[in-house]
This record gives C-alpha cells, sequence and structure tokens, in this order.
C-alpha cells in the first residue's frame, strides 16, 4: 500500500565548503574506538593540504598495530618522524612494536625519546602507558601505574587521564565507573569528541535519551565534527525517533568526512519518515553522481511510487529497478521491491512479468504472507479464479489465525473458481463450492451479525442446484442475508447485494403465487434503487 507524501525540500549544496578535510575526523574516529572508519578518513585525507603527516602516519600506525600487521605499522611511524621529527608519537608507536617483540629496553629508550619531544604534556604520558597496557596489562601494571601519575603531576584534570581510566573500567565492564570517567574527561574538555561518543555509547541501549542529551552537548561545543553529527543521528536511529535520525542524517551526509553507506541510511530514513519528496531528491542526486548505485535506485523508484505526480514515470523505472537486480546478484531485493515492482507490471496489463516477479519474491521470503495475498490478485486480473484461491490459502495458512475479511476473501474466490471450472471439471468446481462454504460459515462464527458469508452460501447453492430448482434454492439463506443486511448501520453501502438478493426473493415468491410478498421484495429493491422506472412499473402492474 502506498504512502501519501507530506514534505518537500531541496538539499542544499553549498554547505560542503564549512568542512575541512584533514586528519582531524579520523583522529576524531580513533580515539572514539571506530578504528575502521578511522582509516578511511585518514587515507582518504592524507594528502589534502591541512593534514598533518605526522600525527595522520601516526594513527594509521595504530590501526596496522591493531590489525597486527607489525610491518605496515613500522612503515607509517617511520613515515610520521619523517614527516616531522619532533612530533613524539611516533617514537611511543615504535616503542609500542619492541614491547611486542619483547625488547624492553629498547622501548624504553623509545619512550625516553618521545618524553623529550613532548615535556609536561599527560597525553604523552597516558599514550605510553597504553603502549604498556595494549602489550601486556598484567605484566607492565607497575609501568602503567607511573605513567599515570606522571600524567596527574602535569595536569591532574587532562581529560586524557579519564579516558584512559574509562577504557579500563569498560574492558572490566564496570560501565558506571567508566561513565563516571568518561563524564570528567567531557567536563574538563568540552571538545572533546571521545569522551562524550563512549559516554554516550554506554547508554544508548538503556537510556537512549541520556545519550542523545551527552551528544547534543558534543556538537553544541564542535557543531563541525562528522563523528558527533553520525552518533546523534544513530542515537535517534536506535531510540526508533527516524524523523530526528533524518533530520541529523540530513547534516551529517552534507560532511565531506561522511561515509558512502550512511548516505544508503538517510535514504532509508528519508522513505521510512514518509519524507517521500525528499528521499526521492536525494536518491536522485547520488543515482546521477553514480547510475550504478543500486540502493539509490531503490529509493529513488520506492520514493517516486508514494508521489501522485511521479506515475506516469514509474514503470520506467520498475523495469530499470528490476533489470539491475537481475543484472547482479549482489543487487538484492527487500520484499517492498518485489511489492512495487510487480505492481507496476500488473497495472501496465504485463501480467506474466508481474507474476514472475511475486514467484521470486516468494522463493526468497516464503514465510510473507503478502505476497501469496498479491500473487491472488495478479490470478484475479488473469480471470484465474482457481489459481486465486490456492494462492489466497497460502496466505491464510501463513497468517496463522485468519480474521474475518480474510475468510469472507476465501469464500469470494473459491465460489468463483467453482464457477469458473463448472462448465470444464464439476468435480473440481464442487470442492471449489464446499471450500466457499466453509469459509463462510467460519466467517459467520466470527461475526454472526453481518450478511455476506449467508450471502455467499446463498450463491453456491444456486450454482450447486439443478436447472430447474436454481431459482429456489438460495431462497432461505437470501431471506436470512436480507434480514442481517437490513439490520446493519448504513444497508446503502451494500447496493449491489440488496438489489440482487431482493430481485431474487421477489421473483421466488412470484414463482410461489405469493404476489403479496413477491411485491414486498420488489419495493425494497426499488429503495436501493429509486430511479429505476421500468423496475417500478412492473412492480406496479402486479
Amino acid at each position: 500500500m502506498k504512502f501519501k507524501a507530506l514534505f518537500s525540500f531541496v538539499l542544499a549544496s553549498g554547505a560542503l565548503c564549512s568542512f575541512a578535510q584533514t586528519h582531524v575526523e579520523g583522529v576524531e574516529y580513533f580515539k572514539a574506538d571506530q578504528f575502521d572508519n578511522a582509516k578511511e578518513l585518514l587515507e582518504r585525507n592524507l594528502n589534502n593540504a591541512g593534514t598533518d603527516k605526522a600525527i595522520a602516519n601516526f594513527y594509521l600506525g595504530e590501526i596496522a598495530l591493531l590489525e597486527n600487521n607489525a610491518s605496515k605499522a613500522a612503515s607509517y611511524f617511520e613515515k610520521g618522524i619523517a614527516a616531522n621529527p619532533d612530533y613524539g608519537f611516533n617514537y611511543v608507536g615504535q616503542g609500542a612494536l619492541l614491547l611486542r617483540n619483547g625488547q624492553v629496553k629498547e622501548a624504553e629508550k623509545l619512550f625516553k625519546e618521545a618524553e623529550g619531544k613532548a615535556k609536561k604534556d599527560p597525553a604523552m604520558q597516558i599514550q605510553i602507558a597504553r603502549a604498556y597496557y595494549d602489550a601486556d596489562p598484567a605484566a607492565y601494571a607497575k609501568e602503567i601505574e607511573k605513567r599515570l601519575e606522571k600524567a596527574r603531576r602535569i595536569n591532574i584534570n587532562a581529560p586524557e587521564i579519564f579516558i584512559f581510566e574509562g577504557d579500563r573500567f569498560t574492558d572490566q565492564k564496570d560501565w558506571g565507573q567508566a561513565g563516571s570517567k568518561y563524564e570528567m574527561a567531557a567536563q574538563n574538555n568540552p571538545q572533546a569528541a571521545d569522551a562524550y561518543v563512549k559516554y554516550a555509547n554506554l547508554f544508548t541501549q538503556v537510556n537512549p535519551q541520556y545519550a542523545i542529551k551527552m551528544l547534543n552537548q558534543l556538537l553544541s561545543q564542535n557543531p563541525t565534527s562528522a563523528l558527533g553529527q553520525r552518533e546523534l543521528a544513530n542515537a535517534y536511529y536506535n531510540n526508533k525517533d527516524y524523523a530526528n535520525a533524518a533530520a541529523e542524517y540530513g547534516k551529517y551526509v552534507k560532511n565531506p568526512n561522511h561515509f558512502k553507506q550512511d548516505e544508503d541510511r538517510y535514504a532509508f530514513l528519508l522513505f521510512y519518515g514518509q519524507q517521500f519528496k525528499d528521499g526521492y531528491d536525494y536518491s536522485s542526486q547520488l543515482l546521477a553522481a553514480n547510475p550504478d548505485n543500486f540502493t539509490a535506485r531503490r529509493y529513488q523508484f520506492m520514493n517516486a511510487a508514494q508521489l501522485p505526480d511521479m506515475k506516469e514515470q514509474l514503470l520506467p523505472m520498475a523495469e530499470a529497478l528490476y533489470a539491475a537486480h537481475k543484472a547482479n546478484p549482489a543487487n538484492k531485493f527487500a520484499p517492498i521491491d518485489y511489492t512495487l515492482v510487480a505492481e507496476e507490471f500488473q497495472m501496465a496489463k504485463r501480467l506474466e512479468e508481474a507474476l514472475s516477479v511475486i514467484e521470486e519474491a516468494m522463493k526468497e521470503n516464503p514465510d510473507n504472507a503478502a505476497f501469496n495475498k498479491q500473487l491472488a490478485m495478479i490470478y484475479v486480473d488473469e480471470n484465474n479464479f482457481p489459481g486465486a484461491a490456492e494462492a489466497y490459502k497460502g496466505y491464510l495458512k501463513k497468517v496463522g489465525e485468519p480474521g474475518y475479511n480474510d475468510l469472507v476473501q476465501q469464500a469470494l474466490f473459491s465460489y468463483f473458481a467453482g464457477v469458473s471450472q463448472k462448465e470444464s471439471d464439476a468435480a473440481a468446481a464442487d470442492a471449489s463450492y464446499a471450500d466457499a462454504v466453509d469459509y463462510a460459515q467460519r466467517a459467520a462464527k466470527i461475526l454472526p451479525t453481518n450478511y455476506k458469508p449467508v450471502k455467499i452460501q446463498g450463491d453456491v447453492a444456486k450454482q450447486r442446484a439443478p436447472k430447474a430448482e436454481v431459482e429456489k434454492a438460495a431462497a432461505p439463506l437470501y431471506a436470512e442475508a436480507i434480514k442481517l443486511l437490513e439490520a446493519a448501520p448504513d444497508p446503502s453501502k451494500y447496493t449491489s447485494d440488496a438489489k440482487e438478493m431482493n430481485n431474487y426473493m421477489g421473483n421466488y415468491y412470484l414463482d410461489q403465487k405469493d404476489v403479496a410478498k413477491a411485491k414486498e421484495y420488489f419495493n425494497k429493491y426499488l429503495q436501493y434503487d429509486p430511479n429505476n422506472e421500468q423496475y417500478r412499473k412492473f412492480v406496479e402492474k402486479l
């Protein structure tokens, strides 16, 4: 079912120039323990103007250490020293490599050299403590505490101290103590993105509102932080606040330091937030930049399908999307893609193609009941009511406990299946009629005051009766159905059925020579068709 579009706007393009693309964002991601993201940004921005290559190479070396790639780590640290011999952290990185090889004395010499490059810098002492901690926290416990004490003597409130202590408590799964340390780090450096993010991550699942509050505080201090923007958007997403998540992703994706996979989530949020015009415009923008962007093509079509003024363009979009899906096994469809593509083929009367799409959908999603229902409607368009009845039975099995409307629909499909089989396969027709009665009776148990199940049974009785008895076979059932219909709050909603049954009953009583009773039903017919003068004249002559 298609949604109604709610909003529209044009994505701004001028904001991109306000964001720097240097090592800074990559370092933020590293400090927030998002190492893959950090690596991507550091590599992406390594040769940009403004990037400090000594710093960038140090963090790339640290990532290589985490990946257990010692040779690559050594190469990065060497490049960092070549870029700036006075940046001491690359010496710490080299010392960390030596510690891993058991070369403790050699590592200590490098740590001492690093200290000389950053005298009275608590961050340096904490980095050395981390080198020991990462090598073996138990074996180097004394060295770690020694470095912590040095850092405290330099500046007891240095945020790096609290973040390191918070990380250790996190490793111990002491979330309360970890949160306290991260909070202290943020208090002592309001722009420390890693402190806010690590603190927020502790609360994202248990208290998402608090996580959101912390991240908003970060952005109030550092509004261009791609890390902060992304984490806030994710916090809203985790809290199922899709409208605010979309708004934050809208800001974040304008930051050149965003990640391509987040463009997909933004497109997702715009669609499921019912911002269809926004979603269509954004997906079209992505597709124009990369015609092979399958996700953008999906969301362009999904959003367009909700916009009335895009109606004429939907079929070619559906064709292009399905072709891209079939051309590459990696281009996976979600259930909604199958539904919308099949719907376009069905409306274009390309029923074989619609069937092919839904059959694939059912194979890929065997438990999805909605596809059985859609398959049934395609069969109806083909006038294949036996097929529709079987498809709908599959739907009823999957939904578990079908409701009143589902049972009535199945009864109708089975009834029309029987009618279509009557001349060609009497046994199949009789089985379909039996199904129709069964489902109608089940529906009547759920809603005994509704006329429709009783009428369906009357319809079946007419079809099953010998030719000479057709005009009386449904009379008892139709009489009951008429009473139920007349007791409905608004009988005029059922004009077609009311006319059919009252006309039938009038003729039945004419055959029974009961003119008064016949006129009673004929006059009821006229209540639903008061302008039918020919019918009125017929009744007046009786």
